[in-house]
């Protein structure tokens, strides 16, 4: 969902990048006649098709199904350490113009930590909450 989020984004011409000169830039409709970077393509490769990449791992080829709230955890902080990463070469937001928030982080740098902060705390937390499940079919315990 994330990826195709993304790639509707590229394809409308929304959220740009900064001004560059890197050999993939795009001169965007509504950005100027200036290349900028692609971020959208940059999220939409991060946040969709790797993050997935890796809850894909971390699902089948790890134990973190059976702890509690360990995905979400992971999901989170790759989420919002992509987002943060990414926010580096993305064209800041116009209203925060000559602030903060525009020159030093972003605002949507600024939205991401709680994520990360979110994402740490669950996967660190994640064994202490495993309960134990009843079979349905049998009266053995599953865990």
């Amino acid at each position: 969902g994330i990826f195709a989020g993304r790639i509707g984004n590229f394809v409308n011409g929304e959220l740009w990048g900064k001004a560059t000169d890197v050999s993939w830039a795009i001169i965007f409709p509504t950005g100027g006649d200036i290349p900028r970077h692609p971020s959208q393509l940059y999220e939409a490769a991060l946040e969709g098709v790797v993050l997935f990449l890796i809850l894909w791992f971390a699902f089948w080829k790890t134990k973190a199904r059976y702890e509690p709230g360990k995905l979400v955890g992971i999901f989170l902080l790759g989420y919002g350490v992509f987002r943060f990463g990414v926010e580096y070469v993305r064209e800041a937001d116009a209203q925060f113009e000559g602030s903060f928030l525009y020159s030093v982080i972003h605002m949507g740098q600024l939205l991401t930590l709680p994520m990360i902060l979110g994402g740490v705390y669950l996967i660190a937390t994640a064994k202490r909450r495993r309960v134990r499940v009843e079979a349905t079919a049998g009266t053995a315990s599953v865990a």
